[in-house]
């Protein structure tokens, strides 16, 4: 009898790791690839989810309204460094990357570039989840917090 309790108790241990396993395996299936990121991108829209109303957010990127991103130009190079462009023609140097270890899974993260900065020693930036990535469209999402829940601004881009 003890020796069944034992194995059974093997086998149960055994499932439990291969089960952790495959789950973290599942996890990771939701990276996207930084080259789906490298090109040319125009932001067509700016909407609102989770019951973000459009008038809640006055600033984005520390810049501007959300409504003055619709137009803008981003240029996304390999090696990281990138701008974008607003319609109104401001333009703001960044450095980009993809976040793999956030909570809400793969993120497109940047920071702002000022002349004489350097990448590495810049800490602050921005996070935006990503809604999807396919080689011709682009969807952010910035998270805001609601009360206790959460809303987004959802960055819709196409491909230039």
């Amino acid at each position: 009898m003890k020796k069944i309790f034992q194995y059974a108790l093997a086998v149960l241990a055994v499932t439990f790791v291969l089960s952790a396993c495959s789950t973290t395996k599942n996890a990771t299936s939701s990276h996207v690839a930084r080259d789906k990121f490298v090109n040319t991108w125009v932001l067509n829209t700016v909407t609102y989810e989770g019951g973000l109303l459009s008038n809640a957010v006055q600033n984005v990127f520390d810049q501007a309204p959300p409504s003055a991103f619709v137009g803008s130009v981003w240029k996304l190079t390999n090696s990281g460094n990138g701008i974008y462009t607003l319609a109104d023609g401001t333009s703001q140097t960044i450095f980009w990357s993809v976040y793999n270890g956030g909570s809400t899974g793969t993120q497109f993260q940047f920071k702002k570039i000022y002349e004489g900065d350097k990448a590495k020693n810049v800490t602050e930036g921005y996070r935006l989840d990503i809604g999807s990535a396919t080689g011709s469209t682009l969807i952010l999402k910035s998270p805001v917090p609601i009360g206790t829940q959460t809303g987004y601004v959802v960055y819709s881009f196409t491909k230039k």
